[in-house]
Order: C-alpha cells, then structure tokens, then sequence
C-alpha cells in the first residue's frame, strides 16, 4: 500500500487465426495497457502492418454515440457489457444499423417538427389571450377597452373560393383565425393579431379579396366565446404537443431492446478494435506487448496458452531491464476503497513515478489532523457528516458522478475529524456542553488562561502547529531520500537540497531555533555544535557543484571563473535551503491562525445573539452557523489542500507517473 503495484511487461507471438480468441482472453481478463510496438530493440518492424483500423474504430465509436444519445433522450442509460455478452456477441451490419438509425432520426425529425410548430401557434395564442385578459373585447361593435392594447381586431368576408388561399398564407402568422359562419357563397371571419403584424396581415387580405365588414347581428353570440375559443385551441394544442412527445418515447421504446443489444455489441466490437489497433501482423502472426500488474501474470499466461492451444511465445520483462520495450511504466494504486477519497487529492496533484512513494495512506492522517485542527466542532461536524452522507445517496447510482461520489465522502471525513477535535476541544455548536479532552481552545481565544491545561495561552496553540509541520517536512524528506534509494540516485541523495545535507542542514536549523527560545533568545548553542549543526553541512554541500563539473564537463579548460560561479550557486542553494524551510514551516502557523478564526466568529455571533432576545437571538446563532460551516469549512478544505501541496508533497513527489489504464470490459467511453 505504501507503494504502487509491481507491473511486468508480457511480449507475445501468436499465430493470425488465434488472434480473435486471444483478443477476447485480453479483454476478458481486463489487465493489459498496451504500448506501441512498432519498435522493438531500436529497429522498425517494416514488415509488419497494424492490425486494427482507426477508421473503423472511429466508425463504430460514432455508431454507438448515436444509439447512446437516442437512449439517453428516454432517460436509459446503457450498462457495461458483461462477460457471459462477451462470448455470445455477435458482428454488428454497420451500414444496416446506420440505415436503421437514420429513418428513426428522419421519423423523430418530423415529429420533432411538427412540435415546433404547434410550440409557435402555442406561444401566438398565448399571446393574443394574455392580451385579452389584459384589456378585454367590446361586445357590440368590438372596440378595445384600453387604448393600449397591443391588440388588432378586424371582422370581414371573402368568397368562399378563397377560403383555403387565406387559411394558407396566414399560417404560421401570430394570430388567431375565427371562422364566424356563412351566408351563401361568403365566408365571415373574425381576426385578431398582433398590432405590429396588421401591415402584414392586411397585404394578405388585399390580396383575397377581404371586404372589411360590420358584426351581422345574427353572428354576434359569436363574439362572446371568443375567449374560450382561445383557451380550447391552446388546450387541444398542447395535448397534441404532449401527444407527440409521447410518440417520440414510445418510438424508442418499441426499439429499446435492439438498441440495448445493439449497444453492447457494438461496445464490444469497439474494445476488440482498440486492442488489435496495438498489435502488429505479419502473414501468419500477431504481435502485442504490454504492462500489467505482475498478480496477473499467471492467469493471464494461462487463458492465452489455453486458447492457443500453446501455439505461443510468451516472454516476461521487469520494468528497467535489457528486455522491456518502453521504460514509462504505467501506475497503478494499491489503495483500500476507504481511502478513495484521498487517492483523488493525490490524483489531483499527480500520478506517482513507479517504484516512487504512494502518499495516500499518509495524506489521510494528515489532511484530517489539519482540518481538525482548524475547523473544530462537534455539532457542525455533525452537519458535514449528514450532507456527505446525503451526497453519498444522491450519486451513488450515477456512474458519470463518481468524482462528486467520492468527494461526498471526503465530506464525510472531514466532518467525522471536526467531530473528533471539536470533542478535544470541548465545541458543540460553538458552546462547552461537556469539558474538553484535551484543553478549552475557545477559553484559550477568549482570555481565559488554563492554569492546569498543558495548552494555557494563544502561543501554545501556534507551537502545536509549528511543531505539527516540522514533523511533516520531516516526513516528505525521509519519503524523498526512500524514493531516491529505490532509482539509485545516490548523488541527488547527498547533495540535493531535500537530501541527506538539506535535512541535516534544516534539522540543524530546528535546534538552534528551538535553543534560542529555551534560553530566552540570550544564549545560543556552542560554537562546535554550530559548526556540526550548520557549518559543516554547509560546507560539505560546497562539493556539489566541483563534482558535477568533475564528472561532466571536465574535457573544459579551466579558469578561475569556475571557482567563482561554483561560490554563487553554493550560496543561492544555501539562502533556497534557509528561506524554503523557514517559509515552510511557518506556513503551517496558518493551521492555528484558522482555528483562532473559526473560534472567533463563533465568538462573536454569541455576542450578537446576547445582544437581542428570544427568536432573533436563535436566528441569529442559526445563521451564524451556517455562515461557519460554509465559509471556514471551504477555507480549511482548501489550506488543508494547500499545506498536503505545497509544504508535503513538494519534498518528495515528482507527479509525473502514467496512470495504469487497462482496456476491459469496464474501460471508460465517451
């Protein structure tokens, strides 16, 4: 756990008709990230060809996309294939499946129309009924009530020959069209527009023979159900609108199983594609080669000699041997599900080198001691825990949220750190219900000195966390020096400045800091632990830049500048080692000073609320709360973060690993 997976390298031979039933024993098995082949031990495979198509890959990724995408419009979400799937799959007819999909996409598009256009007649009368609620209709000779109405109102007749002319051209219009009746060969109209459309509307009837008209007196009953003749078209609008909507699910539905099966072969055809894109065929053979978690080995060993009836070559190769084609090993966790979480702010920063240090199991301790320590109280505690736990709920079937999933859960421990120093504290709710466990951090903020407490005053508070981050760089240098033992480093272990004379230097620092303060800033140590402390480190990291040289660039001629410029870089590298473990260890005095905050806004909405009396004085401690657990529960989320960067991380983590990513039956997609 405390370091990566240990990964082997597999190169295979297998003969060209086995190369389908090795590919399915590869995705199977689900461990193999393959690298390229197209060299090996520096020569070029000239005669062999890849034996996968990116196009076709390509081809078949967009098929699914689109069978994905008509899924998700009825709310299903395609599941991974399984492997029972896997050995029952069966080629997919792409041409017949896109011939397929374009006459559901040309079915849905004229449903699709349809709606757009039944929205626009919708949103028109809508329009014109907001327009007569506003400002009503005259019953005798239909004259507005308000001048400002944007209502225009026009009652006429045309012959009946052109009934159908005018019912064309003003479709689409934003008006509404109400036939009155007929007498003989006349059809009598009722029109009411828009005002800024009247220009146009009026062009339309010029054009059919419109003849502008008073109400007959036997078609005035008419004019009174206006109104309701609005509301019934919109009625009957969006019940068709609701109609076609259903016809649009119902149209996927009848096609949901198919494209269910069709989804999962087509996802299998597209991983088979993917690995065989990595290997490289000649006329009888296939080649591949790959990293995978040397746990593996065997059993994958075994599914592919078995399938091949043993007509294999199979060769092993450990990471940095003679006989491995790429040297980037991938990387793989090796973490509990427990410390997910922390493995994401690690992710966040970086993937680690292979073979380096996987600072998750230590990240967790000390990313919760700090936002303990600066965030510290029971009851919000509490709070953080509840809305983690309902995160945890929310996301917990969404596979397209695991990153929010797992943040929740993050939640959830930094609530459960606040609860456990907020209880060390002695803080519910920002009140002392019960004696701390271990001093009164809130008595301490207030003036309240604790005689008996170890921890009496504000100064002891900032010394916790002084003394918190020394052990902190402490541990990033010995993780440094571990890694720098692993790869053989053993220069860098010595001179570097996170190196043997860097911690020697920066410990040598501590107890003459921590001298001084005994001594009341008066004494300092013996000039021969000064010198065994500082100077001789010091000097010793003198020899670092004349070796480089030495080893490097001693063909040079050499001059006195040399000297010179090897003087400037010991002393820059000295004044970077002073001033960066200073500022290093003073940075996590922000720890205390966050802390102090908290303690001090609680503080101050007491005062607040005793100020006032009854419900204002709940209110006001309700909202003071809430302001604390949103505002200083970001804040010692982030420096937490900040402090696990910047101060820990820098010591020893590089970040610049290649995350193990094999291809299975559960590889991500897009």
């Amino acid at each position: 756990m405390m370091f990566t997976t240990e990964m082997t390298q597999l190169f295979a031979i297998v003969l060209g008709r086995d190369s389908q039933s090795v590919t399915e024993v590869l995705l199977r098995e689900g461990v193999m990230q393959f690298i390229n082949t197209s060299e090996i031990e520096g020569k070029k495979l000239e005669n062999l060809s890849t034996a996968g198509s990116q196009s076709s890959i390509k081809e078949i990724t967009d098929l699914r996309g689109r069978i994905e995408g008509l899924l998700h419009t009825n709310g299903i979400i395609p599941t991974t294939p399984k492997e029972a799937e896997l050995s029952n799959h069966v080629p997919v007819d792409i041409e017949k499946e896109k011939n397929f999909l374009d006459q559901i996409d040309k079915e849905r598009n004229g449903i699709r129309e349809r709606q757009r256009a039944i929205q626009q007649e919708i949103l028109k009368l809508e329009d014109i009924k907001r327009q007569v609620e506003l400002y009503g209709l005259g019953l005798s000779d239909l004259p507005l009530k308000a001048k400002h109405s944007f209502l225009a109102i026009q009652t006429g007749k045309i012959s009946v020959s052109n009934a159908k002319r005018l019912d064309d051209e003003l479709r689409g219009l934003p008006l509404l069209n109400v036939t009155l009746g007929q007498e003989d060969d006349m059809i009598f109209y009722l029109l009411i527009s828009m005002k800024r459309e009247k220009e146009q509307i009026n062009k339309i009837l010029s054009g059919v023979g419109w003849t502008n008209i008073e109400m007959p007196d036997e078609l005035q009953f008419v004019k009174e159900d206006i109104f309701k003749d609005v509301s019934a078209k919109l009625k009957t609008l969006t019940d068709e609108q609701k109609k076609l909507e259903t016809n649009v699910r119902d149209l996927i539905k009848r096609h949901e199983e198919h494209f269910r099966q069709t989804w999962v072969n087509l996802r299998i055809t597209e991983l088979f594609s993917t690995i065989q894109a990595n290997f490289k065929s000649s006329s009888r053979t296939v080649i591949f080669t790959g990293w995978l978690p040397a746990s593996k080995k065997d059993k994958l060993a075994e599914e592919i000699k078995t399938t091949c009836d043993g007509r294999c070559y199979l060769e092993w190769g450990e990471p940095g041997g003679k006989e491995t084609i790429d040297d980037e090993v991938p990387v793989q966790f090796n973490n509990p599900k427990v410390l997910a979480p922390f493995q994401m702010l690690v992710s966040n920063f970086g993937i680690p080198e292979y073979g380096t240090i996987d600072p998750t199991p230590f990240v967790m301790p000390l990313y919760l001691a700090m936002f303990g320590l600066m965030f510290a109280d029971v009851g919000q505690g509490l709070v953080l825990v509840m809305l983690g736990v309902l995160g945890v709920f929310h996301f917990k079937a969404n596979s397209e949220k695991q990153g929010l999933f797992t943040l929740s859960w993050l939640i959830i421990w930094c609530g459960l750190s606040s609860i456990v120093f907020g209880a060390l504290f002695g803080s519910y709710f920002g009140v002392a219900f019960f004696n701390p466990l271990w001093f009164d951090f809130h008595g301490i903020v207030s003036g309240h000195i604790a005689d008996n407490s170890a921890i009496s005053d504000i100064f002891d508070i900032l010394l916790i966390t002084i003394y918190f981050g020394i052990s902190v760089i402490f541990l990033g240098l010995l993780f440094n020096w571990i890694n720098i033992i692993r790869t053989g480093k053993w220069t860098e272990l010595v001179f570097d400045k996170g190196g043997i004379l860097g911690g020697w230097i920066y410990g040598g620092g501590i107890y003459i800091a921590y001298y001084l303060i005994k001594h009341d800033y008066k004494e300092f140590p013996s000039g021969m632990v000064l010198f065994i402390l500082v100077v001789l480190p010091a000097l010793l990291l003198f020899i670092k830049e004349p070796y480089h040289y030495l080893k490097h660039q001693s063909s040079q001629n050499f001059n006195p500048f040399i000297i010179l410029n090897f003087l400037m870089q010991w002393v820059v590298e000295l004044l970077e080692i002073f001033s960066g473990y200073l500022s290093n260890t003073l940075s996590f005095m922000r720890v205390a000073g966050l802390g102090i905050a908290h303690v001090s806004l609680m503080i101050s909405f007491f005062t607040l609320a005793n100020m006032t009396s009854g419900v204002n004085s709940i209110v006001i401690l309700i909202l003071g709360n809430m302001l604390v657990i949103g505002l200083e529960g970001l804040t010692a989320t982030v420096q937490a973060l900040r402090l696990s960067y910047y101060e820990f991380f820098t010591k020893f983590f590089h970040g610049t690993g290649k995350l193990y990513t094999p291809i299975s039956l559960n590889s991500g997609y897009k």
